[in-house]
């Protein structure tokens, strides 16, 4: 990158990190049981909600006993379950028209990222009719509070229970990008690990780098706080601790619950730090191959951390002695050290290294869109270009 640019990057970024110590940061309040949300939309006499999930959701059940509480409430619900891995537009739209036919004044957003970035959308699109899907594209441009939200994240991995951003893909254009605003948090997370315990082990390995992912990039960035930097600790020693765990024993309720803690706490890390070239890389190949988001994260992850090289090494140092690694080592070591650390966790749990849906000729436009998303609003360590971008691609590429 440039000289100018370089300067125009971080100049940006200066004058956005002390624009948002001004914004109105919130969490969302936790619940740990599903069986209180029906009480909830009582207590906001609300009688008709929406709920926003996914097929083979639905078809394992696991909505089904929050279906029969929202029924002895009083409550009826309208399900939207067609939403789809990197959600859609037409999702959205076909979602809106359900909540504006049925009347329904709150959402439920129940599954994985996909379910939640849809459903906040959707009370995007409510709340703004008259603005398009690609016109509340980027900062602050829905700017109203949307109908009362309820998060019920069934993986342990987006985060976005507890985040402003919700991504969409243009079907026609393979375009995915962020809508971000603080409005888009929702106002109640459900944290109830006997939801996830049915989780495939390839779901729980890839949303649960996921989730490191988060942390890490908004550990290694310049946009942390110190509030961000203990979530980000927090969220990685609690992955390290229990992320095999809950791959190998599936129904062990401790380190579900663990994991949707740490999912938790790096979401709401990255909500105010932002994150980086992972995940302006992992968009794009969502966009154009539907590429699982957590997947695409946890395989780009090593590759970028390795590519930042010594202007990331100070922090991925400090991560390695979070999780009690390499502890005599000097700090280049350490670095490296916590790096194949992520290696062998990915090796552990059958993560490849590499895409087998990587054309070249995509490379260069996919490298140009990664590059605006990222730049210059994401705080990486090291700034780089859409020309230097492709050679990321190339190196995840299988040969």
């Amino acid at each position: 990158m440039n000289i100018v640019k370089r300067c125009y990057c971080r100049t940006f970024q200066r004058c956005f990190y002390l624009v948002s110590c001004f914004l109105q940061w919130r969490r969302p309040e936790i619940l740990d049981k599903l069986e209180q949300v029906p009480e909830l939309f009582k207590e906001q006499d609300i009688k008709d909600v929406l709920l926003v999930t996914d097929k083979g959701i639905r078809s394992l059940g696991l909505a089904d006993g929050l279906l029969e509480g929202l029924a002895a409430a009083g409550i009826n619900c309208t399900v939207y379950d067609g939403t789809v891995p990197n959600p859609t537009i037409d999702n959205v739209e076909e979602g809106l028209k359900l909540f504006n036919d049925k009347g329904c004044k709150g959402i439920i957003a129940f599954g994985g990222g996909s379910s939640m970035d849809c459903a906040k959308i959707i009370g995007a699109r409510a709340v703004k009719p008259n603005k398009t899907v690609p016109q509340l594209k980027g900062l602050l441009k829905v700017g109203k509070k949307l109908p009362f939200f309820v998060a019920v994240p069934t993986t342990a991995g987006t985060g976005s229970e507890t985040t402003v951003a919700a991504l969409v893909s243009n079907s026609k254009t393979h375009e995915k990008y962020a809508i971000n605003d603080l409005v888009l948090i929702p106002q109640y997370a459900v944290l109830d690990a006997s939801i996830t315990l049915k989780l495939p082990p390839h779901i729980t390995s890839t949303t649960g780098i996921d989730a490191l992912t988060h942390a890490v990039e908004s550990y290694i960035g310049s946009g942390n706080t110190g509030e961000t930097k203990e979530l980000s600790r927090d969220a990685v020693k609690l992955i390290f601790e229990n992320l095999k765990t809950a791959y190998d024993e599936g129904t062990n309720i401790e380190a579900r619950k663990n994991m949707l803690y740490a999912s938790f706490y790096a979401g709401a890390a990255f909500t105010r730090a932002y994150v980086g070239y992972v995940h302006a890389v992992a968009h794009t190949l969502g966009g154009f191959y539907s590429v699982p988001h957590g997947l695409a994260n946890a395989v780009l992850l090593p590759y970028l951390l390795k590519i930042y090289g010594k202007t990331a090494e100070k922090r991925l140092a400090e991560l390695a002695d979070v999780i009690g690694i390499a502890a005599s080592a000097s700090v280049p070591e350490k670095a490296a050290a916590f790096i194949a650390a992520i290696e062998e966790l990915n090796a552990y749990m059958k993560i490849p290294t590499d895409f087998d849906v990587i054309k070249e000729e995509d490379i260069a436009l996919m490298a140009s869109r990664a590059s605006k998303e990222a730049n210059p609003l994401y705080p990486v360590p090291k700034l780089m270009d859409a020309k230097e971008l492709e050679n990321v691609y190339r190196s995840v590429m299988r040969k």
